[in-house]
């Protein structure tokens, strides 16, 4: 178990917050170390040699294997490496991690990014310079979301959580991209077990704190010009 402080590269984004989430849910140990990616930060070479894809979150457990320091990057990898280190939030056995991890990529692979360019193409670009409102973009990616939350209230229907009867890393890598609903403009009024998951979710004390870390440190790029730059492409 880590005694020193895990260093946690991080803004206050859904993938951000699933690692401060899981750091509150584990009682590790942590010291915040943010990255403005909104001014650009994430390109510096120092957290590029952490985090060669430019991307946050990255961690550097300063008692890695062997006892040598080790840095991680991508959020998914990430809550695998501390939910081994633990022994915690990952179901006990290989049918219960098999769920797990299902349920993990199918948040890397489907809902994160579609939730992104959700948020992206119904909030950020109709706000850009000239404003990029896009019907067909807006339609797919909404419609996207609400299959992808249909097939999350079907799952919740008959367990508690993600993967089963027990927390994991799965309903922690999910929870940050869903509880962003509103402004993925869905509907939850026919999915109650996602509903009651989210409201369970977002009741406990570790997911509070953690989801809370940094929050008045971020800007909007619906009104940051630079941010816009940065994030979407536009950088000079």
């Amino acid at each position: 178990m880590t005694t020193r402080p895990i260093e946690l590269f991080y803004w206050p984004t859904p993938n951000g917050k699933k690692i401060s989430i899981a750091l509150e849910e584990l009682e590790l140990p942590y010291r915040v170390r943010f990255v403005d990616i909104g001014a650009g930060e994430q390109f510096r070479p120092e957290f590029l040699r952490i985090s060669p894809n430019n991307r946050i979150p990255a961690i550097i457990d300063p008692d890695g294997p062997g006892g040598a320091p080790l840095p991680v990057f991508e959020s998914g990898a990430i809550l695998q490496y501390l939910a081994r280190k633990t022994g915690r939030l990952y179901g006990s056995g290989e049918r219960a991690r098999a769920a797990v991890e299902q349920w993990l990529m199918w948040q890397m692979g489907g809902l994160g990014p579609m939730c992104g360019q959700a948020h992206h193409f119904l909030r950020y670009a109709p706000a850009l310079d000239p404003p990029q409102d896009i019907p067909y973009a807006r339609e797919r990616y909404r419609n996207e979301v609400a299959r992808l939350y249909g097939v999350l209230d079907r799952q919740l229907a008959d367990n508690e959580y993600v993967a089963g009867d027990f927390l994991s890393i799965a309903d922690i890598a999910i929870w940050p991209w869903a509880a962003g609903w509103k402004g993925q403009e869905q509907n939850l009024d026919d999915k109650p077990h996602l509903k009651r998951w989210l409201e369970a979710m977002g009741a406990r004390p570790a997911v509070r704190k953690g989801a809370a870390l940094g929050a008045a440190r971020r800007r909007s790029p619906e009104t940051d010009r630079k941010a816009q730059e940065i994030l979407f492409g536009r950088r000079p």
